[in-house]
């Protein structure tokens, strides 16, 4: 038997300045559109409240980031969506508590659900993405 050598063992390619900012870039956009859409469906004017509704969600998404190391690592599905999104949803639904904006059960579902299909779901097109183009 034969022990692997370093140099026959496969590195994982470590993401480009360029990936990591398309990453985060994306993340903020999705919160955005989050807080847009929940606005919209509620008949609220959506740009005189769109930083009030993102901002909780924005610095929970920051906050991922920097739990997760989410720039070593950003499109793993897994090992940096799910923690961004976890970390997302519970900092954004204690920044609202705190700030005394709405936290009721229907919306933190909502979110929760919205935001999990946004942060890990483009992730987890871009891994499928990833293993077809390989083949």
């Amino acid at each position: 038997m034969t022990t692997p050598t370093p140099a026959s063992v496969p590195v994982a390619a470590r993401p480009t300045a360029t990936a990591i900012v398309l990453a985060l870039i994306l993340d903020i956009v999705l919160v955005v559109a989050f807080a847009a859409t929940g606005r919209a469906s509620h008949d609220s004017d959506i740009w005189s409240g769109l930083w009030q509704t993102s901002w909780p969600f924005l610095a929970g998404l920051g906050v991922g980031w920097l739990v997760t190391l989410a720039w070593r690592a950003p499109s793993a599905p897994v090992r940096t969506g799910l923690g961004v999104w976890a970390v997302t949803v519970a900092g954004g639904m204690l920044l609202r508590a705190a700030s005394g904006q709405g936290t009721a059960l229907p919306f933190i579902i909502v979110a929760s659900v919205t935001l999990l299909v946004a942060l890990v779901g483009w992730r987890l097109i871009a891994a499928l993405v990833r293993r077809v183009w390989r083949r």
